[in-house]
């Protein structure tokens, strides 16, 4: 359970289970998170381990909701929260908002008006989040809250008439819920320092094609790369200012919706939220031909397979745009393609696993098809960092700055979080080195479910190979006769290898 004081959160003490959290995007899997006990200061003494910030721009919850863990603390003995909501008291939080996302904006609203319970779940800002992006698409001007939002759109004279009343300001008095006062506490944590310390990865720069083969892509391992970008246009000119203007009134991808960028930029300034919308357009370059002009792929990923299947080919690059708390939680690139991610303006927080190392708090389905993860990036980092101290194959982590790329092999798991608004381009592709991955990738019997950034997922394998065969003729085989040379290799052992060892001309038993 959840205990909280607004001046302060001085330290947190794992303790206990949280209710359950659903991912949308899994299938039937939910998954339990540690709570936070989070014990109230009076006075701001210095972080310590284990201890939490808010965001200095963060007010406290609008409709005054507060941690369950806050009722022991209080000198009454009753939580609001059970006592409005009748025969619905016995169900868990998450069940509630179940419910209450399959009524319309006005049966919401009537609902809001029975008690102080029903007004701060039907005030619930997701709820809302959800009618906006379902109703309205991208045609909203966002202005700090998904209620008002979506009021001032469709209901505009109720809006200019009850001005605030809409807005969520009515305060409710001992109402404690965990589950109600995450996605809050998510949305105003500043980032711990020892979240960002740690920095493995390994950096190059003025390196070769050759060597970055044969140290990287060959091995499957990532790096950081420094001064490939210099010649990028986009570095100079890409700020909100210039983009805003080449792009008009393009719309791009943002989660399910589209958008223009200015209304986008305007979301972005009043966010503040558990998991801000994020902009990744894969079309954005066909959509804003200058802007596909404006950078060039660095000269160590120019070997791109997939392009012999020209218009065909899955989505491959995403500009890609987001605030501070944006990002992408754990996932492994489509197709089991590489790619490559360089920031032009921002920083960004990676965290990446070795394909054979599950982060703690992801589960995959048994197929691949799906990934249940905590609902929110901050919320891996609240729960579950801290466990990576210990594991012997610790995950690889970096900040990659404006100006640099980091390589991603294929297969690897990776988290991204936007340290700063930030602007990036990335895209997948496959070499030679990776080409035989993604061909047994796309063959596999559940193809239809696994790939994607196409719309003829069965038949991919099929095209691409003859593709392949047609433009480059016996190289699938040679790579094939490569493989099965390497395996056969790495198995073979003399006697001699097994009892001397060359090194130091002695002699050695291996049983």
């Amino acid at each position: 359970m959840l205990s909280f004081s607004r001046s302060l959160l001085s330290k947190a003490i794992y303790k206990n289970k949280r209710p359950k959290r659903k991912n949308k995007k899994s299938v039937s899997e939910k998954q339990e998170y540690d709570d936070i006990k989070v014990v109230a200061e009076e006075e701001e003494t210095e972080e310590e381990e284990g201890g939490f910030s808010l965001k200095s721009s963060a007010s406290s919850h609008t409709h005054g909701v507060q941690p369950l863990g806050n009722l022991f603390f209080s000198t009454s003995s009753v939580n609001s929260r059970n006592t409005g909501l009748g025969n619905l008291h016995v169900l868990s939080d998450e069940l509630v908002l179940d419910i209450l996302g399959l009524l319309d904006a006005p049966h919401l609203g009537v609902l809001a008006t029975v008690s102080k319970s029903f007004y701060v779940f039907s005030n619930h800002e997701p709820l809302w989040r959800n009618l906006v992006l379902d109703n309205l698409k991208g045609e909203f001007l966002f202005n700090g809250l998904w209620k008002s939002t979506y009021i001032a759109a469709c209901y505009p004279s109720f809006g200019a008439q009850r001005n605030g009343f809409h807005a969520g300001c009515f305060t409710v008095r001992d109402f404690y819920s965990d589950y109600l006062f995450q996605s809050w506490l998510c949305a105003n944590l500043e980032m711990k320092p020892e979240w960002l310390e740690r920095d493995n990865i390994v950096r190059k720069k003025g390196m070769s094609v050759e060597e970055f083969i044969l140290n990287f892509e060959e091995p499957n391992k990532p790096v950081l790369l420094e001064g490939c970008l210099d010649n990028w246009d986009a570095l100079d000119t890409w700020d909100r200012e210039y983009l805003v203007k080449v792009c008009g009134d393009v719309q791009f991808a943002v989660g399910p919706v589209e958008m223009k960028l200015e209304d986008y930029f305007r979301y972005s300034d009043l966010v503040r939220e558990e998991r801000p919308l994020y902009l990744f357009d894969p079309k954005f370059a066909e959509k804003v031909p200058v802007l596909g002009m404006e950078y060039e792929v660095p000269v160590f990923f120019q070997e791109d397979l997939f392009s012999v299947l020209g218009n065909e080919r899955p989505d491959y690059r995403w500009i890609i745009i987001g605030p501070a708390g944006s990002g992408s939680s754990f996932h492994i690139d489509p197709n089991s393609t590489s790619a490559w991610n360089a920031v032009i303006k921002g920083s960004k927080k990676w965290v990446l696993f070795p394909p054979d190392v599950v982060p703690p708090g992801v589960h995959p389905s048994p197929d691949g098809s799906e990934v249940a993860c905590p609902v929110s990036i901050i919320e891996w980092f609240m729960n579950f960092y801290g466990a990576t101290k210990n594991w012997k194959k610790r995950p690889i982590e970096c900040i990659c700055k404006a100006g640099e790329v980091i390589f991603v092999p294929n297969g690897w798991w990776h988290l991204v979080i936007n340290l700063e608004e930030s602007i990036a381009i990335t895209q997948n592709y496959v070499s030679r080195r990776n080409l035989l991955n993604v061909l047994d990738f796309l063959k596999r019997p559940n193809a239809s479910e696994l790939v994607s950034g196409t719309r003829d997922r069965v038949n991919l394998h099929d095209k691409f190979k003859n593709a392949i065969e047609t433009s480059f003729p016996g190289d699938i085989d040679q790579l094939v006769q490569k493989a099965e040379d390497k395996k056969a290799q790495e198995k073979k052992f003399s006697f001699w290898d097994s009892v001397s060892d060359s090194k130091v001309g002695a002699f050695k038993f291996t049983f």
